[in-house]
């Protein structure tokens, strides 16, 4: 039987465990997602509230972060996304080199291609507009890639090739701090200007 010294010993430290319990609950679930959401929403607030793209008219139309399925021929294309751009599927199949289905999928993007875009030869497409994504949500592709796709949405709105050249070179975005990533051109807010060039 255990003598009142040792029971009072163990309930003291019920009691130590249970106040360092709360005070960790208080300042990891309570005061440091509170600074630390306040403090992005001082410093970072494009970014804190999903760095939203609005059109000319104010509405919120998408994100800079995730990509959007354009099946319209007179607008850019983005990659292949196996997921649809399904924000809350995040992924792709990751087939390997010897994968029959990785194959047929190319196969798939490249027979697209020559239909909807017979001017450009399939040799001179970016292999990243018939390669997956790898979140299946990329919302850009290379200024070369987009490039690529104007005989295509010239013939289709009637804008001159110089002109989409033009637009294009006027979304491209350069290397992070010059020097880290490649430049490339968020598709959504290129066909933005894009249908509000055609006046849509």
């Amino acid at each position: 039987m255990k003598s009142a010294s040792e029971r009072y010993s163990v309930w003291g430290w019920v009691q130590v465990t249970i106040r360092i319990s709360f005070v960790f609950i208080v300042l990891c679930g309570i005061i440091y997602p509170l600074v630390s959401t306040g403090a992005a929403q001082l410093l970072f607030p494009h970014q804190a509230n999903g760095s939203l793209i609005k059109n000319s008219a104010g509405e919120t139309i998408g994100s800079e972060l995730i990509g959007q399925n354009f099946a319209g021929q007179q607008y850019f294309h983005g990659r292949v996304s196996s997921i649809g751009y399904q924000a809350e599927a995040s992924g792709s199949n990751n087939y390997g080199p010897s994968n029959p289905a990785l194959a047929d999928r190319l196969k798939a993007s490249i027979e697209d291609w020559k239909e909807n875009n017979p001017e450009v030869p399939v040799s001179e497409v970016p292999l990243l507009l018939i390669t997956n994504s790898g979140s299946g949500l990329d919302p850009h592709i290379s200024p070369e890639a987009a490039m690529v796709q104007i005989p295509r949405i010239s013939k289709q709105t009637g804008i001159a090739e110089g002109e989409l050249g033009a637009m294009v070179d006027a979304h491209t975005e350069g290397r992070d701090l010059g020097l880290f990533g490649e430049p490339r051109v968020n598709v959504l807010e290129l066909n933005i200007a894009l249908k509000e060039r055609m006046g849509g």
